[in-house]
């Protein structure tokens, strides 16, 4: 592997992870202009995202695997043309069945970029905190780009747009890796660019055995919080962000490019220190910011937290099977997200607020907390040259 086509697979994992998350938060902002336009509750048209939230954690151990056997780059091809595609087709949707399906295409190639695009970012960084960290910028700005973006296209055009505009952007891109690939300029040996010493196999199992839970709970704070800032800044902030979308758009750019930051913070220290108090602390701080419903301040360690997970991972995954193993990741990561989108309209409905959403997810993060303790402790700090263990087999 070049070092030409190992830079050029970082940019296209980090692109395609802003696409990813803006894919993904897009229907949350979009659907309070569908709202107002098709005369249907809030608490119905969430729900029109619930197979496509299914489908985007069911779908990523196939992704893994399929990565893993035939090709990462050709999948986040397919990835790109596929996820931009079905967000063209949504644009076009007249019923709320109809928007369902696009909403369940745009689940199914979202599905392919967190177990294929974080595995080959990983196989081609050298520092792997600091590659995770500036791909997480990107995630965060994805987010924070579905509302800005979403507001803007829909005060000056239409929600219909807001869908249209980012998927042909979305679609353009993976024509450029196609390129890229057709052209040699970005190939995939499979070989990991940094090798180090085996970890123990019983710390491999015993840390698997741990995410489990800690996956499922930090899948829970991200969605639940996902879903539910968009109606939260609509409910509270609607004398200072106006009547449009765009205030609203706004005031999510700013909460994501804040969390963008924390990131790159997050990666610096996954670099330098053990991952275990990193991981552990990122939940304990955000107990008492979820229970005094401080989404402004708990999104940013979420966040951290998410990157300490995938550092995790890293260093105990098998180097031939990351794929599939992030693919486990992230099934159990969005597989919660119906429980989520039902949580948040169950909340909703019943109270017009999310004073007790933010309760339970405080709780959700003590829980995650302690579970996080039991974690095998770092033989040293994890350096730049050492981040990730491949275990013998």
């Amino acid at each position: 592997m070049t070092k030409a086509s190992a830079q050029l697979s970082l940019v296209f994992s980090c692109i395609g992870h802003a696409f990813v998350h803006l894919f993904m938060a897009l229907y949350f902002v979009v659907v309070l202009a569908i709202e107002i336009d098709w005369s249907i509750p809030y608490h119905d048209l969430i729900g029109l995202w619930t197979v496509g939230s299914i489908l985007v954690g069911v779908c990523a151990i196939p992704a893994g695997w399929l990565a893993d056997r035939w090709s990462a780059p050709g999948m986040m091809v397919v990835y790109h043309i596929g996820l931009g595609g079905a967000a063209i087709a949504c644009s076009f949707m007249a019923a709320p069945v109809a928007l369902a399906v696009g909403l369940a295409a745009i689940g199914l190639f979202a599905a392919i970029y967190h177990p294929v695009g974080i595995a080959w970012l990983v196989r081609n960084a050298e520092s792997r905190g600091k590659a995770l960290g500036i791909n997480g910028i990107f995630g965060g700005l994805g987010v924070a780009g579905a509302g800005l973006i979403a507001g803007l296209l829909i005060d000056f055009h239409s929600w219909r747009a807001a869908f249209f505009v980012p998927g042909v952007a979305c679609v353009a891109t993976g024509l450029a890796l196609w390129y890229c690939v057709h052209r040699g300029l970005v190939v995939d040996d499979g070989e990991d660019r940094v090798q180090s010493a085996p970890v123990a196999r019983g710390d491999m199992v015993r840390v698997f055995v741990i995410l489990l839970m800690t996956m499922l709970l930090t899948g829970l704070l991200y969605q639940s919080t996902q879903v539910s800032l968009p109606k939260v800044f609509d409910l509270r902030l609607r004398d200072l962000a106006g009547d449009g979308a765009l205030g609203i758009g706004f005031a999510i750019a700013a909460v994501y490019t804040i969390s963008s930051v924390m990131q790159v913070y997050g990666g610096h220290l996954a670099d330098r220190y053990p991952l275990k108090p990193i991981y552990v602390g990122a939940f304990l701080l955000q107990v008492p910011l979820l229970i005094a419903v401080g989404a402004f301040s708990g999104l940013p360690l979420i966040v951290v937290a998410m990157l300490a997970e995938n550092m995790l991972l890293a260093r105990y995954a098998p180097q031939k099977h990351r794929s599939l193993a992030f693919g486990i990741k992230f099934v159990l990561a969005f597989t919660i997200a119906p429980v989520a989108l039902q949580l948040v309209a169950f909340v909703q409905e019943r109270t017009g607020e999310f004073v007790w959403l933010y309760y339970i997810l405080g709780g959700a993060a003590l829980f995650a907390c302690f579970a996080a303790l039991m974690l095998p402790k770092d033989r040293g700090a994890v350096s730049e040259e050492s981040v990730v263990s491949v275990p013998a087999e």
